[in-house]
């Protein structure tokens, strides 16, 4: 584990010389989310009352008890690896890739996350320009696509954790489907920088933000299985759909979790209220920078 200064931490929009980079955060950070969500799905009573019915009809068929019982667990482990999304770490965004690209900043002055710890320790942290990885080629091709002020508005935003130079987490926001909504696909953190406080301060951070530009609330899709994920969002103030008495808030039923084979859900919706009293003592918290470390 290695020691984050929080207040050397520039949280910014991502650009295309970082796509590479947060790819590779990406895919470290959700290893093995697919694989559990099959375990999810395989231990569910139906899923395995219909295996043990494939099971049966097969062992009259090939005389093998262990034959019968493999085959269709494996038939329904490479069709769920088919027909789930490839990024399970976007499952709510209704979407099955993300768009780096399209979500990538173009401004010539960084777009930037107000850091509270800045203001305690007085300092102010400052970016490295880093090496681009990839080949020149790929590069040039990347660049050369055309993007559009529609495909920039569709592929919502991509923050980074900047610490000198080096990216050491990043937080995925949808694109503003629904007036005053905003909804969190994806958080990562750098395997090395875990529990240090800087996923609770890119989350917190970007509320502030989406407070101010008007939203009210913020949704979060947590996959199943994911129980570190649940635990971080209930800390830092969210509550699960379903929890509370809801039936009179017409726009949370527009908010689904992500199903999967035979209807079992993926996800858990989490949500927090950044327009309730309890919210403007919290948001007053982040801004003396006074929230613990956590993730």
């Amino acid at each position: 584990m290695v020691r984050l200064e929080l207040d050397q931490v520039v949280m910014r929009r991502m650009k295309e010389d970082d796509i590479e980079v947060v790819k590779a955060l990406v895919k470290e950070g959700c290893e093995g989310t697919e694989n559990r969500l099959i375990l999810h799905i395989l231990t569910r009573p139906l899923c395995l009352f219909i295996l043990a019915v494939f099971s049966s009809i097969l062992r009259c068929l090939v005389h093998s008890f262990i034959l019968a019982l493999a085959i269709p667990v494996f038939l329904l482990i490479v069709f769920l690896k088919i027909t789930m999304p490839r990024s399970t770490g976007v499952l709510g965004s209704r979407r099955p890739y993300w768009d780096y690209v399209g979500s990538s900043y173009r401004g010539q002055q960084d777009e930037t996350l107000q850091n509270p710890y800045c203001r305690i320790s007085g300092k102010t942290p400052g970016t490295k320009k880093r090496r681009r990885i990839g080949s020149k080629d790929k590069d040039k091709e990347t660049s050369a696509e055309k993007i559009t002020a529609e495909r920039e508005q569709a592929a919502g935003q991509v923050w980074v954790a900047d610490c000198e130079g080096d990216i050491v987490g990043c937080v995925f926001r949808e694109s503003e489907t629904r007036p005053s909504v905003r909804r969190i696909c994806r958080l990562v953190t750098g395997c090395w920088y875990r529990r240090e406080g800087l996923g609770r301060l890119l989350v917190q951070s970007l509320e502030l933000k989406e407070r101010e530009s008007g939203a009210r609330r913020v949704y979060a899709h947590i996959p199943y299985p994911s129980k570190v994920g649940e635990a971080f969002f209930r800390k830092v103030g969210y509550r699960q759909l379903g929890e509370a008495d809801e039936e009179d808030d017409h726009e949370m039923k527009n908010e689904t979790p992500e199903r999967g084979f035979m209807g079992y859900p993926l996800t858990k919706v989490f949500y927090k209220d950044l327009s309730f009293p309890h919210y403007c003592q919290t948001a007053d918290t982040c801004k003396l920078g006074l929230y613990p470390p956590d993730m």
